[in-house]
């Protein structure tokens, strides 16, 4: 195991674990590794055929970690890090995701994690009840609680927030994730959530009623606070597209018909109109509805501003395989993985992106 020292004279590296090993889990991994002022002591994983196998073949890199998989809190909190990069599913697992979180909270460990999104920032998107236990463990146990990524996250909070540093005036902030999802190999979530694959007059999980909200009304509210805006509601919006033919994607079949493409917008409102938006983009065929929002490059994340001046701001994304979503996915963990000193830095509690300095990726130039 490569042998780490503190980017700080006397500073030794955090004792770090990362908490599952899926589609982000394991870029984590590789991102704490990359680290010189990080040390991996530790990995959770809940499939019980990876327990005992080694943190650099969960990863998907080319040599051993000398860290072995545990399925056993216990186990994992007797390591005593210094922080958890926490990137456990919790879409379809709430309340058992937020159970774990004030558990590992509460046993005097940093968490930065992946979700549940809405706490990246959670005030007047959701009752105070729901979070509060988890950010009073934080409080309580002298640790801060980090939840972040790129979308909800860096895309749509630290980069339209530079961004707005050189306006005169604002008109409309808004937000977008452009992106072709086809490579996107998660099943529950493309299916299940999103509702790619199922017929067109099935409403799924993500477009029921207040769960775009609950999901990027933390988005809309935390730029409103931002920029001192106080909005009236936030209202949703979306329309589907059928594919014009049957295909097959990784996570599986897409028959003709079904839905394809999906184009949502999460509004915040002020005086009557959209004053910020987070929208989304979504098609599993380039050639759905050219008319929709179209990508730079292969895909990724827009910002723009409508106002004194102008401004269209794309950050392309293409990972060293080709792949623009596998980007997304190392994106996703390195903002975790890259904010951890700044969050053990922090005042204990829940930290928003509001709260933190600048974030860099310190130590990483090879």
């Amino acid at each position: 195991m490569t042998s780490r020292t503190g980017t700080d004279a006397g500073q030794p590296p955090y004792r770090t674990v990362v908490w599952g090993t899926g589609n982000v889990g394991r870029h984590a991994i590789a991102g704490v590794d990359a680290r010189p002022d990080l040390e991996l002591v530790g990995v959770w994983v809940s499939n019980p055929t990876k327990v005992g196998v080694d943190a650099g073949e969960l990863a998907g890199i080319d040599r051993q970690l000398g860290v072995r998989a545990s399925g056993d809190v216990d186990e994992i909190l007797g390591l005593h890090p210094d922080v958890i990069v926490h990137t456990a599913m919790a879409d379809d697992r709430l309340f058992e995701a937020l159970a774990d979180l004030e558990r590992l909270l509460a046993a005097g460990v940093n968490v930065v994690s992946s979700g549940p999104v809405f706490l990246q920032y959670p005030y007047a998107v959701i009752d105070d009840a729901l979070f509060e236990p988890v950010v009073g463990a934080a409080r309580d146990a002298g640790v801060t609680l980090f939840v972040n990524g790129v979308d909800p996250g860096f895309a749509n909070d630290a980069l339209p927030l530079v961004l707005t540093g050189v306006c005169q005036r604002i008109d409309e902030l808004r937000c977008s994730e452009v992106l072709n999802y086809a490579t996107y190999d998660q099943p529950t979530v493309l299916f299940d959530i999103m509702g790619f694959g199922k017929p067109m007059d099935e409403v799924p999980m993500l477009l029921q009623p207040t769960v775009l909200t609950t999901a990027w009304g933390s988005v809309v509210r935390q730029l409103a606070a931002a920029l001192d805006v106080e909005l009236d509601s936030i209202d949703e919006w979306y329309e589907r597209e059928p594919a014009p033919r049957s295909f097959e994607i990784p996570s599986g079949h897409i028959a003709e018909g079904t839905v394809a493409g999906l184009h949502f917008e999460v509004r915040g409102m002020r005086d009557g109109r959209a004053v910020i938006v987070l929208e989304h983009v979504t098609r599993l065929l380039d050639e759905l509805r050219p008319e929709w929002p179209q990508p730079a490059g292969a895909g990724g994340y827009r910002v723009e501003v409508k106002g004194e001046p102008n401004y269209t701001l794309d950050m392309q994304m293409l990972g060293s395989d080709g792949d623009h979503n596998t980007a997304g996915l190392k994106a996703t963990a390195m903002r975790l993985v890259n904010s951890i000193p700044a969050v053990i830095a922090a005042a204990p509690g829940l930290a928003t992106a509001l709260d933190l300095p600048l974030v860099t990726g310190r130590g990483l130039v090879s």
